[in-house]
């Protein structure tokens, strides 16, 4: 049995009103179907539920208040042994109690000094639901000591640090090293001293109570008759007439994305869950139904021996999270480019002067901090750079801080940490915060709050070796720039004399939906103007 743990529902919230089950004990749930509506102080929301199996308990009532990363149900998933989950004693412990008639006081007593905890991986970053264990630092058997590090695992943006929450022993690990790990799963258990007793996450969080036999394995009712069906026992859509939402089909985020993702519009799919919700099945009969002729043929014309050679090797957590960014981009956003050259012997100068003053403090000066408060001073004169489309494309959302990302090649792939507040920081504090991502980015050791809530990025091609590029808009940010390498190239002053200058080849993406070329071009030479004639900043600088 699986408690389902109430996650994150919305930044700062931390509790919400139950406001409605839409399932009863014993019902049987799909993946992604609705299992409770409940009200934040923001907004309404319907929890589904993350597998198919059947419902054993709802730990709230219709008006109660739900507590965030604590239980609100739970569920047999399919192929699941219920045979296990209803024997209530943990195995280690079934050979130190009495016999069956003795009393619950003398099982309790022999058994309340330590107790197993199943921890469960929780929320470690935004959209993020897997992980993959990058290492453990305990084996099972081995004592820990409360905040000790447990194990580092890998997201598609980051690696992180897991610490125990208590000080106990080692005595399950539920993945192995390489092994992807689930959120609001059970990561590992531990033996946890002065505690009640309290079995495994994943064995139901029975509690030894005062009216209950620890030695009772005999399952409750309630819990007896909550048998399986067929996966084809519920019969979505048949209990309640489909609901009408103006604007919005009803569907998960999960569901939503999956749907954008394959270009897939959600009117035009046949929606089989409660209440005319369309689930994730949905979306994927409707993206196999006009492949279903031309997959025997792909198959049948591809030569026997081709399967020999070649080798699968599946993408790392941050490849993935590439694939489906850039997908999801390219697929949404309508892209239009502008060039242009930037003359940087105004930058150069000033750079080579400021150098020294900048080492002093360790600092290492790049011409990257110039390029980026540059770009806040452009985005106070044009906001719109500094907005992204809402998700029901009907506004525009301005954002207060300038939280500007950069590109930086790291030994796990492509990662875009942003600096936050970038309009009331000077040169030398970017310098400095840039010059830190960057370390803990080559390092692995980069927070979640350092990669999401960018408003727009810079790509250094150039640093590489290139020197122009189509760059790829980062949603849901509406802008894009990619700096080339910078050349020693022929060109005419004013007077016609042919002179050597450091020209450096600038590529800007923007959203066609927002943004027209008329405002890229204007946004572009106002920000060529700073970094080409980099005093004009001081007059706009606070």
């Amino acid at each position: 049995m699986t408690d389902f743990i109430l996650p994150d529902i919305g930044e700062g919230v931390v509790e919400c009103e139950l406001l409605e089950w839409l399932v009863n004990e014993g019902d049987r749930v799909e993946e992604d179907q609705p299992v409770a509506e409940v009200m934040t102080d923001k907004a309404t929301v319907q929890i589904p539920s993350m597998h198919s199996g059947t419902i054993t308990k709802l730990f709230y009532k219709a008006g109660e208040i739900a507590k965030v990363h604590e239980p609100l149900f739970a569920m047999i998933r399919d192929g699941e042994d219920n045979s296990v989950t209803n024997s209530q004693p943990v195995p280690e412990e079934e050979s130190q109690l009495p016999a069956p008639d003795t009393s619950i006081q003398s099982n309790v007593a022999s058994v309340s000094s330590e107790a197993n905890e199943t921890f469960i991986l929780p929320d470690i970053g935004e959209g993020i639901v897997e992980c993959e264990i990058v290492k453990w630092h305990f084996n099972e058997g081995d004592s820990m000591e409360e905040d000790d590090v447990v194990v580092e695992v890998m997201t598609d943006k980051a690696v992180v640090e897991i610490p125990a929450k208590y000080a106990g022993t080692m005595v399950k690990r539920y993945h192995q090293e390489g092994e992807v790990a689930r959120v609001h799963e059970p990561l590992f258990e531990m033996s946890v001293s002065g505690r009640d007793p309290v079995t495994s996450n994943a064995s139901g969080n029975v509690k030894a109570s005062a009216g209950t036999k620890l030695a009772s394995p005999v399952p409750s009712q309630s819990v007896a008759n909550n048998r399986y069906q067929p996966a084809h026992g519920f019969n979505e859509g048949s209990v309640e007439p489909e609901k009408n939402i103006p604007g919005k089909i009803p569907a998960s985020p999960a569901v939503r994305r999956l749907a954008r993702e394959n270009g897939v519009d959600l009117k035009y799919v046949d929606a089989t869950g409660k209440k005319g919700r369309v689930l994730k099945k949905d979306i994927m009969a409707a993206l196999n139904q006009p492949m279903v002729e031309k997959a025997p043929e792909q198959v049948n014309n591809q030569p026997a021996s081709d399967a020999s050679n070649v080798s699968r090797v599946p993408l790392t957590p941050v490849q993935r999270a590439m694939a489906k960014q850039m997908t999801r981009s390219v697929s949404t956003i309508p892209h239009f480019t502008v060039s242009e050259e930037l003359d940087m012997r105004g930058l150069i100068n000033l750079k080579a002067t400021l150098s020294d003053t900048f080492a002093e403090k360790d600092i290492k000066l790049t011409y990257m901090p110039f390029f980026i408060k540059a770009l806040s001073l452009c985005m106070q004169e044009y906001p719109i750079f500094n907005a992204r489309m809402s998700e029901d494309e009907s506004a525009l959302e301005y954002v207060t801080d300038h939280n500007i990302g950069f590109a930086v090649d790291s030994p796990i792939g492509l990662l875009v940490p942003n600096i936050k507040g970038v309009q009331d920081l000077s040169v030398m504090e970017i310098a400095q915060q840039m010059q830190d991502i960057v370390k803990a980015a080559r390092a692995g050791k980069l927070s979640s709050e350092q990669l999401k809530g960018g408003t727009i990025s810079i790509s250094n091609v150039g640093v590489l070796g290139g020197t122009t590029a189509t760059p790829i808009i980062n949603h849901p940010e509406l802008a894009i720039v990619a700096l080339g390498k910078m050349q020693t190239l022929p060109r005419f002053d004013e007077q016609g004399n042919v002179v050597s200058a450091k020209i450096m080849h600038v590529s800007w993406s923007a959203d066609h939906r927002v943004i027209d070329g008329a405002t890229m071009v204007r946004f572009n030479n106002l920000w060529c103007g700073y970094l080409s004639e980099p005093m004009k900043m001081l007059s706009q600088l606070r």
